[in-house]
């Protein structure tokens, strides 16, 4: 057993459950990520029903370089979850994110409350467009122990928000309407994060602003501001909107501090404001140059690319620029590690 198996096919994918013994440290794309703060990223599954025309990993159903999905097994994931939060040795925050959308995974409310009992859990949030969101799912998300969303919205107009989403369903005032009724009938709080896209939404940020001031978001998770705007970035394997051309990080800085005047609202905090310290990092097992010898566990998350683990079963390995004809699932290849950063790994064969 290889702990990948093939559930289903979507969007011309196929998905495949990731289970024990696969290692749930080492990809970008699911398992845990540990970028040496008391912050944990806790990906569950890669599928997304959005295609946001700035996808920064190119996810939902207008993907053009992804080749396979992943959904973890729910006890398989609290394990790792559990020994990583073990290793830490403090209190932390999980924040359930992805490079899809969090809440596609069927068991996320199981999920949501197993983290919830882990020792040293301090608070979980997720990452969402809201386009799934309910009455019902926000009620069952909030008692299964979720205290915050990161909600993904990008403008308050109706056309304007289909077209950022890439989605002709998606009804930005229904959401907006759900938050508003979530802040007053559960325990849940929300941050807004935005991304600005030059030549979209600039003056959208305004009534995201005025909207989150006028409920008063962020108060309960005790944050100086329930705003916070993400900048567009192109890369490699993302999406970039025609005629946009991404701005200097100058640029942006100067942008947000004259939102900030004209509004009156803190857009800028530093990441101690929002409960963000500095731990200590789960150690390395190769670093880049390291020559290791792997097994090919089977095809990977984007075109070009392997998923495979160290012999050890340590960590998921991605190897890339392999041709599909050269490798199988089970077959024993030396690689050499070319990125190691924040214990995600890419080697070349």
């Amino acid at each position: 057993m290889n702990g990948l198996k093939r559930i289903a096919k979507i969007y011309n994918r196929d998905v495949y459950l990731v289970d024990e013994p696969i290692p749930l440290l080492g990809h970008i794309a699911f398992g845990i990520i540990d970028r040496g703060t008391n912050v944990l990223q806790v990906r569950p599954s890669t599928l997304c029903f959005h295609s946001c025309i700035y996808c920064s990993v190119d996810a939902g159903p207008r993907s053009k370089w992804r080749i396979s999905e992943f959904v973890v097994k729910r006890e398989w994931l609290i394990r790792w979850v559990r020994e990583v939060v073990k290793f830490k040795r403090r209190k932390v925050e999980v924040l359930l994110d992805g490079v899809g959308e969090p809440l596609t995974h069927p068991e996320i409310i199981e999920i949501i409350r197993d983290i919830k009992d882990i020792k040293n859990v301090r608070e979980i949030a997720l990452e969402t467009h809201g386009g799934s969101l309910s009455k019902r799912l926000l009620e069952k998300l909030s008692e299964a122990g979720l205290d915050r969303i990161n909600l993904s919205i990008d403008s308050l107009d109706q056309e304007k928000a289909k077209v950022l989403s890439g989605v002709n369903w998606y009804d930005v005032k229904k959401i907006v309407k759900l938050v508003e009724w979530a802040y007053e009938n559960t325990n849940l709080d929300f941050i807004l994060t935005p991304v600005v896209v030059p030549g979209y939404n600039e003056e959208d940020m305004k009534d995201i602003i005025e909207f989150a001031k006028n409920v008063g978001l962020g108060r309960k998770v005790g944050w100086p501001s329930a705003v916070l705007i993400q900048k567009f970035e192109v890369h490699k394997y993302g999406r970039k909107p025609p005629y946009v051309k991404a701005w200097t990080w100058r640029r942006f800085y100067k942008w947000l501090k004259e939102l900030e005047d004209k509004t009156h609202y803190r857009l800028m905090v530093k990441s101690n404001e929002i409960g963000i310290e500095k731990a200590e990092s789960i150690p390395k097992p190769f670093r880049v140059g390291k020559k290791v010898s792997v097994i090919i566990l089977g095809r990977g998350w984007l075109k070009g690319e392997w998923l495979a683990t160290d012999i050890g079963y340590r960590r998921v390995i991605t190897v890339v620029n392999a041709h599909f004809n050269e490798l199988n699932p089970g077959k024993l290849v030396n690689v050499k590690i070319i990125r190691d950063k924040d214990n995600i790994f890419l080697a070349r064969k």
